[in-house]
């Protein structure tokens, strides 16, 4: 698993209307890359509307929030359009993003782990979020990212 001070992985992915994603389109700015195990899932729901209801802040703080699973796109339209989650959700349908980031173990994992990772204006891990709870989880980043 990535740690803070690692470079985070450049990758492209589609996104959930379809268009190719890459993290290095957002260079400059923090991102939060949100792994989730399965969309439109209780605690999956759960935590993106967190963020979602929350986006006002992480907008606030210069920060874009972007969601990876192993969904197909379609999943991911469907579950982002439900919850009218306004940020991108990804589909890594080869887990290779995954594994990158240390999300997952193997290429066949069946879900990845629901882990974040907070990258910074350099493209570097600023912080690791691997005990995750879904209820929060918005809000303690937030916390994170106010009291630095």
């Amino acid at each position: 698993m990535l740690k803070a001070g690692d470079a985070a992985p450049d990758f492209i992915l589609p996104s959930e209307d379809g268009a190719p994603f890459a993290l290095a389109s957002l260079r400059g700015r923090r991102v939060f890359v949100w792994f989730f195990p399965e969309a439109d899932t209780a605690g999956c729901s759960l935590e993106g509307r967190g963020l979602r209801d929350h986006r006002e802040y992480f907008d606030q703080g210069a920060i874009e929030i972007v969601g990876i699973s192993f969904d197909t796109v379609a999943d991911n339209a469907a579950f982002a359009r439900k919850h009218n989650f306004g940020f991108k959700l990804l589909s890594d349908t080869t887990h290779e993003v995954a594994l990158a980031f240390g999300a997952c173990d193997s290429l066949k994992a069946r879900y990845p782990d629901r882990i974040s990772f907070l990258v910074g204006i350099d493209g570097r891990i600023e912080r690791v979020y691997d005990k995750v709870d879904p209820r929060d989880h918005a809000a303690q980043v937030l916390v994170d990212v106010l009291e630095a």
